[in-house]
């Protein structure tokens, strides 16, 4: 084993290895309890989507471990499970709604356009492409997507519309700006008051640095909802299985014809172009973090190997039933208490196969538990947003229309979309007038004018 995975040559041992593995568990396990609640609010099956979480989690994990030798683990990536969910539920008001299998064969298509960026070294040349400023507010504004999934899901916040017209249920309807207020939900709701004491507990066990804060704060939650009588303990575990069934997983649930029909192109450019820049960001800070980065050409070397293990682990985790598997930013928890291996990574991804008998236990965590992790995960995604360069108009503005974007019109893609057009054409406007001498790649007016070509085809609801 040590000689597989180099240990000495990593300083580390197979002791250190394991409680590393362990650790990054803890602090991603959150992830089996909140994907199944938000990928089964868009029509699929719970059970389905907890069999792909933690089988995706085990099986790619355990890959990046056997073959990147990487200490980075793999799992269905918030942000994009949350725009999956958002996309399918969204097109139910308009005539050609989109079903929970044609989003899986999107991102099925998208892990397969992802592998092959990766194969051509085209993914690398996109990286570069986009300033940073921009990569950093995509995550931001999907932080702020997150949190206002989490806080609509928990009740905290809600939606009240007194229209002066009728307003058809399930259509987009455009009322004035008075007749649509967002308030604050009810204290009274044991949906609300569960949400808020997860939050504070979880963020109370950030503040001690704790770690899996988040998932101690699932656990908490869940407790205090059982003892309350939120939870029907008997009820909940009535017909449970402790052995996973997969005759239930949703394997190979696609349907290509659909895709083609509904016009889903514009959905897998931005499953493929979010989880470009989400993968890129997370892979290159774990090497960096393991150290793998001091000698430049391995550490080359070593993130292409990842990257090409988190492509195929998107397609394979559609293939299983969930969305955009992706590499954890926890892992760098892992990487924290020394794990600077595969082994790291093979532990954790066990851990996940190992969850799989848990099923019954994770049945009774509440919505509300995994709306307060749906907020917490927000904050931490948010903190990207001190790399963006607010001083610099040309930055700030198209950073801004991203950030802003993204929760306000319920939708990732809007935010990317905004971001990159006004970034063209401010930084040309800024070249062209003497202002500053701003890089705008090919790329960019490529995707610029393929953008303005979607919303000028689809329109702004397609």
């Amino acid at each position: 084993m040590g000689g597989f995975f180099r240990l000495k040559e990593h300083g580390t041992n197979v002791r250190t290895e394991i409680m590393a593995g362990l650790t990054t568990f803890m602090t991603m396990a959150y992830i089996l309890a909140v994907n199944p609640s938000i990928l089964g609010g868009a029509g699929l099956n719970v059970y389905s989507v907890f069999l792909a979480t933690a089988l995706a989690g085990g099986i790619f994990t355990i890959a990046m471990g056997l073959f990147a030798n990487f200490p980075a683990a793999l799992a269905p990536g918030m942000g994009l499970n949350a725009y999956f969910a958002t996309t399918v539920l969204a097109s139910k008001a308009t005539n050609s709604p989109i079903s929970p299998e044609m989003a899986l064969t999107a991102v099925f298509i998208s892990g397969i356009i992802f592998l092959i960026l990766t194969i051509t070294q085209v993914r690398q040349m996109l990286i570069v492409a986009v300033p940073d400023s921009l990569k950093h507010a995509i995550t931001v504004g999907i932080g702020l997507f997150i949190t206002i999934i989490g806080l609509k899901n928990s009740g905290i916040m809600t939606v009240g519309v007194e229209s002066l017209n009728d307003i058809p249920k399930g259509t987009f309807t455009d009322v004035l700006g008075f007749e649509t207020v967002l308030h604050m939900g009810s204290l009274e709701s044991s949906s609300v008051y569960l949400t808020l004491i997860g939050v504070l507990l979880i963020a109370v066990l950030m503040v001690l640095r704790v770690p899996g804060a988040i998932l101690f704060g699932i656990i908490g939650v869940t407790i205090i909802a059982i003892i309350t009588g939120n939870v029907n303990v008997s009820e909940t575990l009535k017909g449970q299985s402790w052995s996973p069934n997969f005759n239930e997983l949703s394997f190979w649930d696609f349907d290509f014809k659909g895709v083609w029909h509904t016009g889903l192109i514009s959905i897998i450019a931005t499953f493929t172009f979010v989880e470009l820049f989400d993968t890129f960001g997370t892979l290159v800070g774990t090497a960096n973090r393991a150290g793998a980065m001091k000698d430049p050409e391995k550490g080359k070397k070593l993130v292409g190997k990842a990257m090409f293990v988190d492509a195929v682990g998107v397609s394979g985790g559609a293939m299983l039933g969930t969305s955009t598997v992706t590499a954890f930013v926890e892992s760098s928890a892992g990487i924290a208490q020394g794990g600077r291996t595969g082994l790291t990574a093979v532990t954790t991804g066990v851990a996940f196969l190992a969850a799989l008998f848990l099923w019954p236990l994770i049945s009774l965590i509440p919505g509300s538990a995994t709306a307060a992790a749906l907020i917490i995960v927000g904050v931490l995604m948010v903190q990207s947003i001190k790399e963006i360069d607010f001083q610099d108009m040309v930055f700030a503005i198209p950073s801004f229309l991203t950030i802003a974007l993204m929760p306000f019109t319920y939708n990732i893609a809007n935010g990317v979309s905004a971001g990159i057009v006004s970034y063209v054409l401010l930084a040309t406007v800024g070249n062209l007038s003497g202002k500053g001498k701003y890089k705008v790649h090919w790329l960019m007016w490529v995707l610029a004018i393929l953008i303005i070509a979607r919303y000028g085809w689809i329109g702004s609801q397609g």
